[in-house]
């Protein structure tokens, strides 16, 4: 059985679960996109070394995904190709494995409550990569153990399965990833730019304690340009927005209402040390009417 990982949560808790039940019959594999934040393909591998001890299959598809990215602005667009590329990087990793029969991942609840229409006339909100099926061309039944939990009782889960607090705890993280919180085109030069300002914001948090308090906190590149002031210097860049939310179960939230002097600092420092930004904003806006991610 092949399991796709993300190397958030609950495509990790799917491989402790499964790694348990049939043990080395389980080929994790993970796959780096090149859309992930800074310093996370290294910090997934650790946890499968150290904590999990599965064995991890890592492929390196970061040329293949920003390929087909490159040119599309339209977030469904995106979403697609990401997801119709992972199950190709999976279905060519399955073939120098013999006997793949299975592909396992990590499909929520709320995940399929916003891609497709659920027993009703319910409208469809945004595609998630990991909804809907995979191709008819594909040979794999699919395994998805997490599909009618919400991400608290997978984290519980979790704990039972003995993953470690730092992955349990952490932030939900889409799968498309940072693709989604680029507003357009997506290229190295703005993926760099928001990992950099991403990590401040996540450093900032960690801190102050508020990232244990929220439920997600992300940076969004909004490819904006404003005119700025940098010492003498007058500047001509990029607007970010900072997004923290507080959630129970990620299908409604609110604003985080962080302190004004957090919100400063966090401002202040990305500003002064991510070059190509001269702007911060604050989103205050609650789910519903806005969903917690940009795309």
């Amino acid at each position: 059985m092949l399991c796709g990982l993300s190397g958030g949560v609950d495509s990790s808790v799917v491989a402790a679960l499964l790694y348990e039940a049939i043990g080395d019959q389980l080929v994790p594999v993970f796959v780096d996109n090149g859309l992930l934040r800074k310093g996370e393909r290294e910090q997934v591998e650790e946890v499968f070394r150290i904590n999990l001890r599965v064995p991890l299959v890592t492929v390196d598809a970061v040329d293949n995904f920003l390929d087909k990215l490159s040119g599309v602005d339209d977030p469904e667009k995106k979403r697609k190709i990401i997801g119709h590329t992972f199950i190709e990087e999976f279905e060519a990793e399955a073939k120098k494995h013999d006997g793949i029969k299975f592909l396992a991942q990590g499909t929520l609840y709320p995940d399929v409550i916003e891609s497709i229409s659920v027993n009703g006339p319910s409208e469809v909100i945004k595609s998630h990569h990991n909804v809907g099926g995979l191709p008819d061309w594909m040979d794999f039944e699919l395994i998805e153990p997490l599909r009618e939990l919400f991400k608290d009782e997978v984290r519980n889960l979790g704990r039972e399965l003995g993953l470690p607090e730092s992955m349990i705890n952490r932030h939900p993280f889409p799968g498309p990833g940072l693709a989604i919180r680029i507003m357009g085109d997506v290229n190295r030069t703005d993926l760099d730019l928001l990992r950099e300002a991403d990590v401040i914001l996540l450093d900032e948090l960690k801190a102050s304690g508020y990232y244990t308090r929220t439920w997600q906190a992300f940076a969004v590149l909004l490819n904006v340009k404003s005119v700025g002031v940098m010492g003498d210097n007058r500047t001509y860049d990029n607007t970010v927005c900072v997004r923290v939310v507080e959630a129970v179960d990620g299908m409604t939230a609110t604003f985080a209402h962080l302190p004004h002097d957090l919100l400063e600092r966090i401002s202040r420092r990305i500003i002064n040390e991510v070059n190509g930004i001269n702007r911060v904003v604050y989103d205050i806006s609650s789910k519903p009417p806005a969903t917690i991610e940009w795309e």
